[in-house]
């Protein structure tokens, strides 16, 4: 059986914070699951955008000052809606926050509508990917150096600090998402530790983990050292098809599986996700 490593999302839409802590708490003690996750979103993606819905990295830090032991990340950070120095700092700040539980995911951002509401640049998709990659290389320098230089096309830092250091070292886990074959991709096979695909249909998946590994191979990097992920949303009337779903994938290399669930959160479902799909899935 492979080494399945289990987590949960509760996107933080339509939802309450009382609501995602006792969730999250719940999930803290119940050994089935290793990570917890959050989306970056500025408001709702799914129903009615005037709905509440709580900012990333805030609630996340949060929600890491209130548990122990789980794995923390948002699934995935917006790169546009931060100036990468900015978002490294937050980053550090919550796996100190964590004693070492972060996990740091980012994505190059794509939702039209809260770029263009809140006046934030929505750049064309390759130059949202190659700011992507200057992120990543800005956030790792800041994470390891006491001092970063960095002359980028887009960015610029003149002896930027970051202290204090995430608690992990060399720095926490990269976890990157998206299935861009061209660019992203190459990103993912640079600096992710994670790659969480957008595509859950089995026969995409394959394809799309098939291009990181060449991309891979054109750096020499093995291709072994980036765990898969993808996530599942589950149907609370029809939880084996949750099952269902995600066999193939791990199946075909999926070994990182986010079980995404919905506000209301129906009492004792952790527990039930433990025994309905965590041990029925292998």
């Amino acid at each position: 059986m492979a080494n399945l490593r289990w987590g949960f999302k509760t996107s933080p839409q339509h939802t309450t914070y009382e609501a995602l802590l006792a969730v999250w708490q719940e999930a803290d003690k119940t050994p089935a699951f290793e990570h917890a996750w959050l989306f970056d979103h500025l408001s709702p993606i799914q129903g009615d955008l005037d709905g509440p819905c709580f900012e990333g990295w805030t609630l996340l830090s949060a929600l890491a000052a209130r548990t122990e032991r789980l794995r923390l990340g948002l699934m995935v950070a917006g790169n546009t809606y931060r100036h990468p120095s900015v978002h490294a700092h937050q980053a550090a700040t919550v796996d100190v926050i964590s004693g070492g539980r972060l996990d740091f995911g980012v994505g190059a951002g794509w939702n039209e509508y809260e770029h263009a509401s809140m006046g934030l640049p929505l750049y064309k998709p390759g130059e949202r990917i190659r700011r992507l990659g200057e992120a990543c290389e800005i956030t790792k320098r800041l994470f390891t150096q006491h001092l970063t230089d960095f002359d980028g096309r887009y960015y610029q830092l003149k002896e930027a600090r970051l202290e204090p250091k995430p608690v992990q070292k060399p720095y926490p886990p990269f976890v990157i998402g998206g299935s861009g074959e061209q660019l992203t991709l190459r990103v993912v096979a640079q600096y992710a530790d994670v790659w969480n695909a957008t595509a859950n249909d089995v026969e995409t998946f394959k394809h799309k983990t098939r291009v990181l590994h060449e991309h891979c191979a054109a750096i020499s990097r093995d291709p072994a050292e980036i765990e898969l992920s993808v996530q599942s949303r589950i149907n609370y009337d029809d939880i084996p098809a949750t099952v269902a779903a995600l066999q193939p994938l791990v199946d075909a290399g999926a070994t990182h599986l986010i079980l995404m669930l919905t506000y209301p959160y129906p009492d004792g479902m952790i527990a039930r996700l433990a025994d309905e799909v965590v041990a029925q899935v292998g």
